[in-house]
C-alpha cells in the first residue's frame, strides 16, 4: 500500500485501483478544530481536482479535493457522525472517503511523504 499527498494537502492511500482520501496533519493544524463534514454521494464520479467534500473547523471552511478521476465507493460515517476524527487521528479514522480510481498512474506525480513534509513546512 502507498501513500501520496497532494498540494491541497490531502492524503491518498493507495491499494490497485481502490484509494483512500483524508486531510493531513498539517491540513488539519491549519484548520483547527473540526466541527463539521459534508462528506460526497457514494456512486457518484468526480473529475481530478473536483471539490469533493467540505470540511468545516471553528476558524474556516475548506473543500476537500478529488485527487485523480474516481467514483465514490465508501464515506466514513464516523467521521460524519464525529468530524473531531479529522483532528485527532487525520491518516487513520479521520479518513474522509474511499474512491475507484480511472487510472491509478495518475497519482504518480504527487508526493511522497518526504516530499510532502518539505513542502508543508514552506507552506507555513
Amino acid at each position: 500500500m502507498t501513500i501520496k499527498y497532494t498540494p491541497d494537502h490531502e492524503w491518498i492511500k493507495i491499494d490497485g485501483n481502490v484509494g483512500t482520501v483524508g486531510i493531513t496533519h498539517h491540513a488539519q493544524d491549519a484548520l483547527g478544530d473540526v466541527v463539521f463534514v459534508d462528506l460526497p454521494e457514494v456512486g457518484k464520479t468526480y473529475a481530478a481536482k473536483d471539490a469533493a467534500a467540505v470540511v468545516e473547523s471553528v476558524k474556516a471552511a475548506a473543500d476537500v479535493y478529488m485527487p485523480a478521476e474516481a467514483q465514490v465507493l465508501e464515506v466514513n460515517e464516523a467521521l460524519r457522525d464525529d468530524p473531531s476524527l479529522a483532528n485527532s487521528d487525520p491518516l487513520g479514522a479521520g479518513w474522509f472517503f474511499k474512491i475507484r480510481l480511472a487510472n491509478p498512474a495518475d497519482l504518480e506525480a504527487f508526493m511522497d511523504e518526504t516530499r510532502y513534509t518539505a513542502f508543508a513546512a514552506d507552506a507555513h
